[in-house]
């Protein structure tokens, strides 16, 4: 099984993030998150600040040609918008969470894993799926090695 962790639903309580929201196919994805993230810490070089923790993507479709994300990084307090960076917020709710280990290309079956674990403990997806990541293909000699936790949003 891909997951590393049993998947467990907690209560988030709602986080400030600075982040970059577009449209890309798949293919062009690992360029935007790699120019969004150094955007981003640029930014908050300049601001004299630091992440409140790791970076994460949220994911509001699923359309392999289209996908609608949000790239970003948790933040302590609100910081103004700069052009394509914007000021948003990780929804206060209740979340299941899981941790994944291996290629981000091999995730489909954690992503099937915790959708039929939500639906068959009686809960249902209710918005964006998040991936935080821990560390990144610069970070490791495996790729096998991605360590990334996926959250998704509940009803």
């Amino acid at each position: 099984m891909p997951l590393i962790s049993q998947i467990n639903v907690y209560n988030r309580k709602a986080q400030n993030a600075l982040a970059v929201r577009l449209r890309t196919p798949f293919q062009d994805l690992p360029r935007h998150i790699g120019e969004s993230y150094g955007a981003i810490m640029g930014y908050l070089m300049e601001s004299g600040l630091a992440p409140a923790d790791i970076p994460y993507v949220a994911y509001y479709n699923q359309d392999m040609n289209d996908l609608d994300v949000e790239i970003g990084f948790p933040i302590a307090d609100k910081l103004s918008e700069k052009g394509d960076i914007k000021c948003v917020t990780i929804p206060e709710g209740k979340y299941a969470s899981g941790m994944y280990l291996g290629a981000y290309s091999d995730m489909e079956p954690a992503y099937g894993q915790m959708h039929d674990w939500v639906t068959q403990n009686g809960f249902e997806p209710a918005g964006a799926a998040y991936e935080f990541y821990y560390n990144g293909p610069g970070d490791v000699e495996d790729e096998q090695m991605l360590l990334t936790k996926i959250e998704f949003i509940l009803k």
